[in-house]
């Protein structure tokens, strides 16, 4: 079901799942989700877990054998990849709060933290800068690919040589630290 869900976000878009929806999709009575979900709330949370886990195999698999700006690349294009192809169940990652740290959203969104941090290590980022260093790797993801999944780069000029300009960037910034 919270695989439905999430299909279903990334097809309305997060904002626009209900409950009552996903019942519909699924050929069921609202009443009867509940049986397997707390509510709206629980849903989206589930489903949070989910893309944290989905972007955490993906990047740890892209990022397999190699090191460097090679490591740096295939994250940032494995998590542009699932942010475009999933951003319903990627909306559901952002402003969602663990509840603890044996939380699986906490657990889930470790793992993906623990590849990027793999990724930042090869560049030599201390350990004392490796919090600033996740935050503006995030920050260039997220940002780049909820923009682009959103439509919001509509001039001519080709999207992947602009992904490309960035990943060039990223690494010459990550050099120079």
């Amino acid at each position: 079901m919270v695989a439905a869900g999430a299909d279903l976000a990334d097809e309305v878009g997060l904002g626009r799942l209900t409950m009552a929806l996903l019942a519909e999709r699924l050929g069921v009575r609202t009443p009867s989700l509940y049986k397997h979900v707390g509510g709206q709330e629980d849903l989206v949370r589930r489903i949070a877990v989910l893309a944290a886990d989905q972007a955490a195999d993906a990047v740890g698999a892209a990022v397999q054998g190699v090191a460097g700006r090679d490591a740096l690349a295939a994250a940032l294009r494995a998590f542009r990849t699932l942010v475009i192809t999933h951003p319903g169940r990627y909306a559901a990652t952002t402003g969602m709060e663990p509840t603890g740290p044996d939380d699986p959203l906490a657990l889930a969104t470790q793992r993906l933290f623990d590849v990027f941090r793999a990724v930042l290590r090869g560049y030599g980022i201390d350990e004392s800068d490796m919090d600033h260093a996740l935050r503006m790797f995030r920050s260039l993801c997220h940002g780049f690919a909820t923009l682009e999944a959103a439509g919001g780069f509509k001039w001519s000029t080709d999207i992947d040589k602009s992904f490309e300009w960035l990943i060039a960037f990223a690494d010459r910034g990550l050099r120079a630290m």
